[in-house]
């Protein structure tokens, strides 16, 4: 049974900066109050030509690169978004065209906050099943573009941003070693954009509501996530007869860093072992762990063989947590450019798009 390694990473997140400054402006609300409780300073906004699927297609790119592997290697996207591109089609799909990744399947998986690990853990299984080589987890935001600007206790904690890792199969051990993966339904109010779905269609009633934005009991939601985080960590180590002490570090969700804290204190662990971002980017949901896992990489704070646990909360409600062993790119016989993809995407896509078209139009004469 081959064993799924996380040979690439990348990370995107747009250039504007909107501050705790900023937000004071636009509510009633100050620096220091919203650092007390949430530890975040400043937050990254998309622009407006900026989409889940463009910022996916850069931090795809970027993983691809360090593993090494062209788009076309690919078998497997699956894309995890809190705020997808549509209903449908699936952002998954957009950031394959793009990419040119020609050969591989993708679809959008929907777990909140959790959903990087879920996605993980679902490309994972595909590789010890045999059934595919090399896989691209996507986690991409805009959130920014879900919340109430002025409802301060949901625009305070939000940032755009999207993170990728490749997964690739090897007979060598280490990567994936376990996960968890948990819901409790009933929870399902407590985080939640109420309208735009088949339940409440988007009507001028809902559009005057605000209804369309996202709502959250935000003491609910910090009980839960206190209350899972732990357990799930814990639950994740036993499956591979593992503790605490075999850990080098913990990648949270980076969602309030009073929430992180509080965690570290149930794990009776100290707070340097945890990788913590929030006060630059705020919660970017599914993007969080990857973006704090890739720049712990950069800072090379992670090394070869480290262990490491995966660790997230959400909307659903829905937790989670996994471990790896990390190991970084497989050997490879010749470098590649997956960059030079997109050129050959965009053309592939125009080429498609054009038959598409010239096929309906003679379609349309023959009726």
């Amino acid at each position: 049974m081959p064993f799924a390694h996380i040979t690439g990473w990348g990370m995107y997140v747009p250039e504007p900066i909107l501050t705790n400054d900023d937000i004071s402006k636009l509510v009633d609300t100050n620096d220091q109050w919203i650092r007390e409780r949430t530890g975040i300073r400043e937050r990254h906004i998309a622009r407006e030509n900026e989409f889940p699927s463009t910022m996916g297609v850069e931090a795809a790119i970027k993983a691809l690169q360090v593993a090494n592997l062209a788009p076309t290697d690919l078998d497997l996207i699956i894309c995890t978004s809190s705020s997808p591109e549509y209903i449908f089609p699936a952002t998954a799909c957009i950031i394959q065209d793009q990419i040119g990744a020609t050969k591989a399947g993708a679809f959008d998986l929907q777990a909140a906050c959790t959903g990087f690990i879920f996605a993980t853990n679902m490309g994972a299984q595909a590789i010890r099943s045999g059934s595919v080589k090399n896989v691209l987890i996507v986690g991409t935001e805009v959130l920014s573009r879900f919340v109430n600007w002025k409802d301060r206790n949901t625009c305070i904690l939000f940032g755009d941003g999207a993170g990728a890792f490749v997964l690739q199969a090897s007979e060598e051990p280490g990567g994936v070693m376990s996960a968890v993966m948990h819901s409790d339904g009933s929870g399902a109010d407590s985080l939640i954009i109420p309208a735009g779905g088949s339940h409440h269609p988007a009507t001028e009633a809902t559009l005057r509501e605000g209804r369309h934005f996202m709502q959250m009991d935000g003491k609910e939601v910090f009980r839960f996530a206190t209350r899972v985080m732990g357990r799930a960590v814990t639950e994740a180590l036993e499956q591979v007869k593992m503790t605490t002490d075999d850990v080098q570090w913990i990648i949270p969700h980076q969602a309030n860093y009073r929430i992180i804290e509080t965690a570290a204190k149930h794990l009776k662990m100290p707070l340097d072992k945890f990788v913590i971002n929030v006060e630059r980017y705020g919660n970017t949901s599914t993007a969080s762990i990857p973006i704090a896992t890739v720049e712990a990489l950069q800072a090379s704070r992670i090394k070869p063989k480290d262990k490491i646990v995966f660790v997230g909360f959400g909307g659903g409600l829905t937790w989670g947590a996994m471990v790896v062993e990390w190991t970084g790119p497989l050997p490879v016989k010749k470098h590649v450019h997956p960059a030079q993809y997109r050129l050959f995407a965009r053309l592939r896509s125009f080429v498609r798009r054009a038959i598409r078209f010239i096929e309906g139009f003679f379609s349309r004469k023959e009726l």
